[in-house]
């Protein structure tokens, strides 16, 4: 089991922080950082100018949450790891996104079993301050509450955070941008999921719910949105478009 000395009492202890940590992180932002430019959403670009965050120094969540409250009300909180359904959504539909405060070791740069806070930080926490992505979390996590103790619909609203938060794309002036946290905090998916080898899909709702996924490979699809916008509103149609998928599922039941 990992040991967490960045975390206690529910709170990010900065001073913790070794010399390998902070070499991990000037390493892998350095390293994204130059990709982002060339493929990453601009809100995002625009939200890690924001949030302030570079490769000198590892986030303070006390100075994060600052910036967050001050645009879309939303902040983080600390969590030793990945937390389950139940409090995940719980916390987003109160605007609480959970992440972690420990940092993969030099060995893990490049593959990693469970998000690190580089995952949960740098890649999930600019594009905290768009309004209108924030909004779609808040929407998706209440809809998710109503149906935390069906299993088969939290498998299918898991494929809508997947495909989206995780590892979606946006078109940007005709061109693939990144939004996902996923794609972000991984340099090789990265050029992988704008090149021509995986499938590219216009972002449909029922599109997504249909659509499985692995964790432990590059994704064989990805899906497009135009706008974070209707991203959101995408929220007005899913809890009907699932209702009606678990209601032809009962039949067969």
């Amino acid at each position: 089991m990992r040991t967490i000395p960045t975390l206690k009492d529910g709170k990010q202890v900065h001073s913790n922080y070794t010399d390998e940590d902070k070499s991990v992180w000037k390493i892998l932002f350095d390293r994204q950082r130059e990709n982002l430019q060339r493929y990453a959403s601009g809100e995002y670009l625009e939200g890690l100018e924001t949030i302030g965050f570079n490769a000198d120094e590892i986030p303070s969540f006390d100075k994060i949450n600052k910036v967050l409250q001050a645009t879309t009300g939303w902040e983080i909180i600390a969590v030793p790891g990945i937390v389950d359904d139940r409090l995940f959504f719980e916390y987003m539909s109160n605007r609480k996104f959970p992440a972690t405060t420990w940092l993969r070791k030099m060995s893990e740069l490049d593959y990693l079993e469970e998000p690190d806070m580089f995952h949960d930080v740098f890649a999930h926490v600019p594009l905290l301050t768009n309004v209108h992505f924030a909004d779609f979390l808040y929407e998706m996590s209440r809809v998710s509450l109503d149906y935390i103790n069906n299993p088969t619909a939290i498998e299918l609203l898991s494929r809508i955070y997947w495909y989206t938060v995780e590892f979606g794309l946006i078109r940007e002036n005709g061109q693939l941008k990144i939004y996902g946290a996923g794609i972000l905090s991984s340099s090789g998916e990265t050029t992988y999921s704008v090149s021509l080898d995986p499938m590219h899909f216009d972002f449909n709702a029922e599109h997504l719910l249909n659509s499985p996924y692995r964790k432990d490979v590059f994704q064989d699809r990805y899906f497009i949105i135009d706008s974070f916008e209707n991203l959101y509103r995408s929220m007005h149609e899913i809890p009907e478009i699932l209702k009606e998928k678990l209601d032809k599922t009962e039949l067969f039941v």
